[in-house]
């Protein structure tokens, strides 16, 4: 057994797991894509509502920067399969699942950003409370904990030393 094997835990060859690592990758990428796609229909559709006109200039703006990271978010999210569909079958499988990797961290952080911006526009919007920073803050320290400090803290304490 080589030192690889040992740091991976398996006995596999590179091809074995980028292929394992892809169809994990393409799950995740899954679940994420629903939530994006669903809010991002959701804020396409604000604009046509009447009540749109009536929203001051900062939650106007507020809107389209949310459906701009909405937008982004749904590109780097569909953005492995398309990369997959474009690269299958040129041997480059390992190189793909580390690209795909990278645009779907790009895709979660900016689906965090377009959650928590629609936050402070509904919040806004529903409430005219103070207290929406707030709640917001608190919200964003939510996914914060459970999309990267839970997982970084998991990694930490279960690698492999």
């Amino acid at each position: 057994m080589t030192d690889e094997e040992t740091r991976r835990g398996r006995h596999e060859t590179e091809d074995e797991r980028a292929d394992r690592m892809w169809t994990d990758l393409i799950q995740e990428v899954r679940v994420a894509q629903t939530g994006v796609q669903i809010l991002f229909g959701f804020l396409l559709t604000v604009v046509f509502q009447q009540k749109y006109a009536q929203l001051s200039h900062v939650d106007k703006t507020i809107y389209i920067v949310t459906v701009v990271l909405g937008a982004s978010a749904t590109g780097a999210l569909i953005g492995p399969v398309s990369l997959h569909r474009l690269v299958s079958g040129r041997r480059v499988k390992p190189e793909a699942v580390r690209l795909a990797s990278r645009l779907t961290s790009i895709g979660l952080f900016l689906l965090l950003a377009t959650m928590t911006a629609s936050l402070v526009l509904i919040l806004r919007v529903a409430t005219h409370g103070g207290y929406v920073t707030w709640v917001v803050v608190a919200v964003l320290v939510w996914y914060l904990l459970c999309w990267y400090a839970v997982p970084l803290w998991a990694r930490r304490r279960h690698s492999v030393r």
